[in-house]
């Protein structure tokens, strides 16, 4: 009986360096799953390895995948209006996303690309990589950003409508250095999708979140 190949996984792709520079460069040749043969290329985080906070959001969207930067469509500048009104400043932080590809399906006429969200197995497959931006930044808060951000660090389990805007930790699976604390909110694009009635109660949720996360900052 033919033997099995072995899977190959995002683990197989990471560096042995534990620098961010290193890391981002490595994961541009990930072919852990298959993601990167639709995306434009891998949008990696951005901001410097000693951010006291972290931010975490899904998977890079349209524009993100066409610029390599994440947090940059309409969810980046809803995410710095939220920041502002919190009264954190963007640029210290470490922003990320718990995929690194943009998953989406054309749209049935014309070339818009549609988000999809990615797949649990999709999600597990570029662990590897957030874990290693965690290693590499220390941060001493997380802030993850819609439900597939918090289950990529908190488990499958994890329930954001249960959860959201509380102080938490992170898992025994998951080893950290800072202890950081966690706090889950809303993703900026669901604030964007949902009613347009309700967007402004939305913003102001995702704004009190913020200040929690701001708030376990140590002094």
């Amino acid at each position: 009986m033919p033997s099995r190949a072995p899977t190959v996984t995002a683990a197989d792709f990471l560096p042995s360096s534990t620098d961010l520079d290193d890391l981002a460069a490595a994961a541009g040749a990930c072919r852990g799953c298959d993601l990167f043969s639709d995306a434009t290329q891998t949008v990696f985080g951005e901001g410097p390895a000693g951010a006291r906070m972290m931010l975490v959001g899904e998977q890079p969207g349209d524009q993100e995948d066409r610029s390599g930067e994440p947090f940059v469509g309409p969810a980046g500048r809803l995410l710095d209006t939220a920041l502002r009104e919190a009264g954190i400043d963007r640029e210290p932080l470490y922003v990320t996303n718990a995929v690194k590809h943009f998953k989406f399906v054309p749209a049935e006429r014309g070339t818009r690309r549609i988000h999809k969200t990615p797949s649990r197995t999709e999600v597990v497959s570029c662990r590897p990589w957030l874990l290693a931006e965690l290693d590499a930044v220390a941060p001493e808060v997380i802030v993850c950003l819609g439900a597939t951000a918090a289950k990529s660090l908190l488990g499958n389990d994890f329930r954001l409508t249960a959860h959201r805007g509380e102080v938490l930790r992170l898992p025994g699976d998951v080893s950290a250095r800072n202890d950081p604390a966690v706090v889950a909110t809303l993703h900026p694009s669901a604030v964007l999708r949902g009613p347009a009635e309700a967007r402004e109660d939305s913003l102001a949720s995702l704004v009190s979140d913020l200040r929690v996360a701001a708030g376990q900052l140590r002094r």
